[in-house]
């Protein structure tokens, strides 16, 4: 069974409570119960941290044993070099989501460190962006 990590960096704990007109009224945990359901040939697992430091241990630590990764750095996409430093540094694929369109938004959000050095980049689709990335680790 393919074991694939979905990574959310901060802020992104608050799903369901901030911002709802942008990011929608459901918590991350219920939209990953769901995924679990609808992806059950394939091993999920979740993982949120506020804090840069524990999301490039989360890389590092899954970042050569399992099949794919997908990570929504949150505005950690937009500052942190550290954040590219660590997918480069691992050998599983790595795609980098966004629930919104970061290019809708405000112009320090056009721009992403990570961009460079993942798989591919699915922006706009709401939390359908998470499942458009596990599709394609499904194949």
């Amino acid at each position: 069974m393919k074991k694939i990590i979905i990574i959310n960096g901060p802020n992104l704990n608050l799903l369901g409570k901030r911002e709802p007109e942008i990011y929608g009224a459901q918590t991350f945990e219920m939209y990953f119960d769901s995924l679990k359901s609808k992806y059950n040939h394939l091993h999920l697992q979740y993982y949120q941290s506020n804090h840069e430091g524990d999301l490039i241990d989360k890389l590092h630590e899954v970042g050569f044993d399992y099949c794919g990764i997908i990570l929504n750095a949150g505005a950690y996409t937009h500052t942190s070099i550290a954040l590219a430093d660590a997918i480069k540094a691992i050998t599983t694929p790595v795609i980098e989501v966004h629930i919104s369109n970061t290019f809708a938004r405000e112009t320090f959000r056009h721009h992403s460190y990570l961009s460079p050095v993942v798989k591919g980049i699915i922006v706009g689709f709401g939390l359908q962006s998470y499942e458009l990335a596990l599709d394609y680790f499904s194949k």
